[in-house]
Formats: structure tokens, C-alpha cells, sequence
């Protein structure tokens, strides 16, 4: 849905094959692999192909699974980064390149994990955690210097061709497009009403 809106994209992945068939819509505009990930430059790469962002969504993170004691201090450490720590690097890049136009937004992609830390997701909990602070904290810092910053808790499962709700309970899932929809409204919305997070969530799941 994202593509339909008709304006330049630039897609900087974390791992290649989670791209998928995303990659041939916008072919030729540029991406960046995560893994040599090199923000500064990666910086300079959106700036010479489209010029100054007026838009940046960070959507990427990561998790190590188990058992808190069974945790590897290195995949945990390696999963805040991508969660929170890669959210920072792409945002101070952007926001470099914003401020002097005094213009643009910047939306990050929280989830329930954002604001409850549940059973063996503590490395997902102390990422998303971390990525909202980081929002709220620049919100309140960049929203009168003309730049909005809005989170976005993504609390239920995703709707996708290979994960789709039950007969029984249609509409269950998130929709993909309702939630770039979600997405694109927050980024009209005027400044004298702006937003700084958001929470998404089916209408049948508890909260």
C-alpha cells in the first residue's frame, strides 16, 4: 500500500531474504544490507539518490528467544541494537538533514512489547521498550522544531498470506494496509493536532 502513495521510497533492509517480493517495486532506488550497516554513509547514499527525507519509518528488530537464564549475552545484545540502537542511527541521520528545512516526520514501528515485557521476550521487551523512549524523548525535543515523530504500538498478530485468522473469527488479524493507512493518517495530520504514538490492535484482542 505504502507504494501506492506515489513518492520516492528507499528500502534499507536488515536481512535480505525478509524483503522478499517488496524488493522489485522499487528496484533502481536504492537499498542498503544491514548487515555492513554504515549509518553515516547510508545517510549520504538517501540524500544524493532522493535529496532530503521528508519521511523516514524504522520497522526493523530483532529478538533472541529462550529462557532468561539461557540467554546469549552477544544475540541479546545484537537484538537491542536492531531493535533500539539501529532506530537511534537511522533517526540522527534524518534529523540532521530535516532541521534545517524544519520539516519532516519520523515513525518508528513499536509492538506490544513496546509497553508489556512477556514470558522469555526480554531482549524484545528491553528493545521496544528502549525504541519508545527514544520516540517520546524526541518528540518532545524535535515537535517544536517542526519535525513529528510518532510510535506506533502494533499490539496483535499480522494478517499475511501465510498467516491469516480463522472463519470463525474474521478480522482478528491486523491488516497490513489498514495499518499503513494508520500510518499515512498520522503523517497528515496538521501540527496544531499532532500525535506522538498511536496503538493498533483488532477489535476482539485484549488488552
Amino acid at each position: 500500500m505504502i507504494a501506492g502513495f506515489e513518492f520516492p521510497i528507499l528500502l534499507a533492509e536488515i536481512a535480505r531474504p525478509h524483503l522478499g517480493v517488496l524488493e522489485q517495486p522499487f528496484a533502481g532506488i536504492g537499498k542498503n544490507d544491514g548487515a555492513g550497516f554504515d549509518h553515516v554513509t547510508a545517510g549520504r547514499e538517501v540524500e544524493r539518490e532522493l535529496g532530503s527525507p521528508d519521511v523516514v519509518i524504522y520497522n526493523a528488530s530483532a529478538r533472541a528467544r529462550g529462557a532468561f537464564v539461557d540467554l546469549a549475552p552477544a544475540e541479546v545484545a545484537q537484538a537491542i541494537a536492531v531493535s533500539a540502537f539501529g532506530g537511534f542511527l537511522v533517526a540522527q541521520q534524518a534529523v540532521q538533514r530535516m532541521l534545517p528545512n524544519k520539516h519532516g516526520a519520523i515513525l518508528f514501528t513499536g509492538a506490544s512489547a513496546s509497553v508489556k515485557g512477556y514470558p522469555q521476550s526480554s531482549s524484545f521487551a528491553m528493545g521496544k521498550f528502549a525504541l519508545r523512549g527514544l520516540a517520546q524523548s524526541m518528540a518532545r525535543e524535535l515537535s517544536p522544531q517542526g519535525i513529528h515523530i510518532a510510535h506506533f504500538v502494533i499490539d496483535g498478530g499480522i494478517r499475511s498470506a501465510a498467516r491469516v485468522e480463522p472463519a470463525d473469527k474474521p478480522d482478528s488479524m491486523l491488516d497490513p494496509d489498514a495499518i499503513a493507512l494508520s500510518y499515512w493518517n498520522v503523517l497528515q495530520q496538521p501540527r496544531s493536532a499532532w500525535t506522538w504514538e498511536l496503538e493498533l490492535r483488532p477489535w476482539v484482542e485484549k488488552f
